[in-house]
Formats: C-alpha cells, sequence, structure tokens
C-alpha cells in the first residue's frame, strides 16, 4: 500500500429489477449516522433485498448499513478497532458491535471487522466468501468495497460515480 490520499465516500446501492443503481450521497464520509440510516428508505420499500449505503472513510475502513428483518438496521464495519473515527465510534456503540482492542489486532497491527458479515448474503456474498475481502491487510478499504462491487455485480455503476 501506498501512503497516498485515499477516496472517502458514501454511495447507496439498490437493485431495482434486474440492475445495480448507485447514488452518491457524498464526496465524503463525514454524514452523520442518522443521516445515512435515512437514505435506506423504508423498510421493504424497494423490495427484498432492499438497498443499503455503503461510506468509505479514507481508505482507512468501510461500514454498510441495511435493513434487516422486521426494519432493522444490520450493520457491518470493515475495522472495528477505528475508535478514534467519529463515524466508526458511532455504528460500534449504535450497533453494539463488540470489540477487543486487546486482541484484536494480529501481528502486523491490522484491525478486524465487526457487526454482521452476513449483510451481503441476500445478494450471493455470504460471510465465508465475504471474511477474506474484508480481513485482507494488503488493500485499502475502498478497495475491499471495489472487490464487493465486482463479486456482486456492480462494479461499473459504483465506478461510475465515486470520485477517483
Amino acid at each position: 500500500m501506498t501512503g497516498t490520499s485515499r477516496p472517502s465516500y458514501a454511495v447507496r446501492v439498490s437493485r431495482p429489477g434486474q440492475r445495480w443503481r448507485v447514488e452518491l450521497l457524498a464526496q465524503d464520509a463525514e454524514d452523520e449516522l442518522p443521516v445515512l440510516e435515512r437514505a435506506l428508505g423504508e423498510p421493504g420499500a424497494d423490495g427484498w433485498p432492499g438497498p443499503f449505503v455503503v461510506v468509505v472513510d479514507s481508505g482507512l475502513y468501510f461500514v454498510v448499513l441495511r435493513h434487516g428483518p422486521g426494519g432493522m438496521v444490520r450493520a457491518l464495519i470493515s475495522d472495528a478497532t477505528m475508535q478514534e473515527w467519529v463515524l466508526a465510534a458511532e455504528v460500534v456503540e449504535r450497533y453494539g458491535i463488540a470489540v477487543d482492542t486487546d486482541g484484536a489486532f494480529d501481528d502486523d497491527e491490522s484491525g478486524w471487522p465487526g457487526g454482521d458479515l452476513d449483510v451481503f448474503a441476500d445478494d450471493g456474498l455470504p460471510a465465508a466468501e465475504l471474511r477474506p475481502i474484508v480481513t485482507a491487510d494488503d488493500l485499502w478499504a475502498d478497495e475491499m468495497v471495489t472487490r464487493i462491487a465486482r463479486r456482486l455485480g456492480f462494479a461499473d455503476e459504483l465506478a461510475a460515480v465515486v470520485p477517483a
């Protein structure tokens, strides 16, 4: 990995019909959590599986929010140890994501994902296949999201709206 500046952004991803749709919510990742939750829309309004919001913060971590059964919000954070970042701390606190800061780091100081690793299971990307992506030590968060987008089939739509 290089020391270059990495992109930050927030997008809403949905699949009305057979085609993916990606909407840019912000070109930075400083949106407040309630704003991101509202961007999900009403539970079930867009069919099943419903839309999700992805936020990439400076390439350091990403967050995914999505409605689950009964309208509850499911959350995934690629590195739950990023507590010094406001959005990461809010996500961990609001969704009760456990963070073991004493044992959370491996030998090269990489953190660990937290929350719902099955957040994309309804789209065909179960936790067993997502885990290697979100734990890859050689990928920035935006690169992880790009891999997820490629795997699910919305990489072109993501690239069209996300700043390079």
